[in-house]
């Protein structure tokens, strides 16, 4: 089963690492407990539009671009599930070029243009 807060975890501690900021830096930006952020992180605590809404600033990342990557990552999740894959497709940046890979037959992956993201899709 695919949980939401799993993904949108995984898009917010990615989003922090990238700017190589800390789990300390980002709670105390947002007013939020070190632990529960780590919780939200982690998957394990469900965030209120409200608290999301304050991780985002705390960011400087609009909450629009974060969900736009869990949806991303939930339909390659439902995609994967329905071929059987074992594994989650994993979504990782991959720099300006306005790319992102996805799987392709018999390769790793082909590009694909996208306007906002840019993506590697590693099965």
């Amino acid at each position: 089963m695919i949980l939401l807060r799993r993904l949108l975890g995984d898009v917010l501690r990615r989003q922090r690492q990238r700017q190589g900021r800390t789990l300390r830096e980002v709670s105390s930006a947002a007013r939020v407990s070190l632990g529960y952020l780590s919780e939200v992180e982690r998957g394990q605590k469900e965030a209120s539009s409200e608290l999301l809404a304050a991780i985002c600033e705390a960011l400087d990342v609009r909450m629009s671009i974060v969900l736009r990557e869990v949806s991303d990552e939930l339909a390659l999740s439902e995609l994967a599930h329905s071929e059987g894959l074992t594994s989650r497709p994993v979504l990782e940046p991959v720099g300006p070029s306005g790319s992102e890979r996805v799987p392709g037959p018999g390769s790793s992956g082909s590009v694909k243009s996208t306007s906002q993201v840019d993506v590697v899709v590693a099965a």
